[in-house]
C-alpha cells in the first residue's frame, strides 16, 4: 500500500519519521518502507497556498492509495480536551470573501463567486465522501483561515456564522485537492490548544503533537495488518 502522510510543519511528524528510521527502510530522502507499506512524507509548509501547491504538485506525478493529513488544530468547544486526536469530516474557508460595509463576513458563496453546490462543495462545504464509515477517533467540522481567530469579537461572530468544531491553516485546501484528484483521504488534528482571545501560553503542543503521533502509528499499524 502506498501511503502519503502530509503535514504543514516538520515538527508535527517528527516522531513518526524517527519511528520509521528506526523500524523502517529508507533509499530516498523522506521515504520509507515499513512492513507491507510504502510511505512518504511531505512537509508542505503553513497555509492553504503552499498545502495546495505542494500536495498539488506531488498528486500529479505520483499515484497514492491514501493521503493523510496529520497536523494540530484549535478547538471551538471546550468539549474537546487538549491533546484529544480528532478525525476532520468536513472543512470550509473561513475567510475567503469579502467584508461588508457593517464589517460583517460575507464568504464566497454568499457572493455568489462560487455555487455552494458546485462540485467538489455541497453547501458550501467540502465534505468526506466517506466519513459515515469511518468509525474511529471523534468526527468534528473543520474551518480553514488565513488569520486564526485570536479576539472575542472575531470568534463570536464566526461561531455564529458557522457549525464548526476547529480551526487549522491547511485543511479545506488538503480536502479540495484530494477531492479534486479523486483520491482516498484522511485528515486527523489534536487539539493544542482553544480558539479564545490569543494566550499562547495555554497551548499545548508536546502533548498533541506525542498523541497526533501515536495516532499515526496506530492507523500504520491497522493498515498494515490489512495488506
Amino acid at each position: 500500500m502506498r501511503l502519503l502522510i502530509v503535514s504543514a510543519t516538520p515538527f508535527e511528524i517528527a516522531p513518526i519519521r524517527q519511528f520509521l528510521e528506526t523500524h523502517g527502510e529508507s533509499d530516498k530522502e523522506d521515504l520509507y518502507k515499513y512492513e507491507n507499506l510504502e510511505i512518504k512524507l511531505l512537509v508542505t509548509g503553513v497555509g492553504m497556498t503552499y498545502t495546495s501547491y505542494t500536495l498539488g504538485k506531488f498528486l500529479a506525478f505520483n499515484e497514492v492509495d491514501l493521503v493523510i493529513n496529520a497536523g494540530v488544530a484549535g478547538a471551538f468547544s471546550k468539549d474537546l480536551e487538549i491533546g484529544e486526536v480528532v478525525n476532520v469530516v468536513s472543512e470550509r474557508f473561513g475567510d475567503l470573501g469579502a467584508e461588508d460595509a457593517d464589517g460583517s463576513f460575507m464568504d464566497i458563496h454568499e457572493m455568489d463567486l462560487i455555487p455552494p453546490n458546485e462540485s467538489p462543495f455541497l453547501h458550501g462545504q467540502l465534505n468526506h465522501p466517506l466519513s459515515a464509515e469511518i468509525a474511529f477517533l471523534p468526527k468534528v467540522k473543520g474551518l480553514t483561515v488565513n488569520k486564526v481567530h485570536g479576539s472575542a469579537k472575531s470568534i463570536a461572530a464566526i461561531k455564529k456564522k458557522y457549525e464548526v468544531d476547529v480551526e487549522s491553516m491547511e485543511g479545506a485546501a488538503f480536502f479540495m485537492v484530494c477531492l479534486l484528484e479523486k483520491v482516498n483521504f484522511l485528515e486527523i488534528r489534536a487539539i493544542s490548544n482553544y480558539v479564545e482571545p490569543r494566550n499562547r501560553d495555554a497551548w499545548d503542543l508536546p502533548l498533541s503533537i506525542t498523541n497526533l503521533n501515536k495516532t499515526l502509528l496506530h492507523i500504520l499499524t491497522n493498515l498494515q495488518k490489512k495488506e
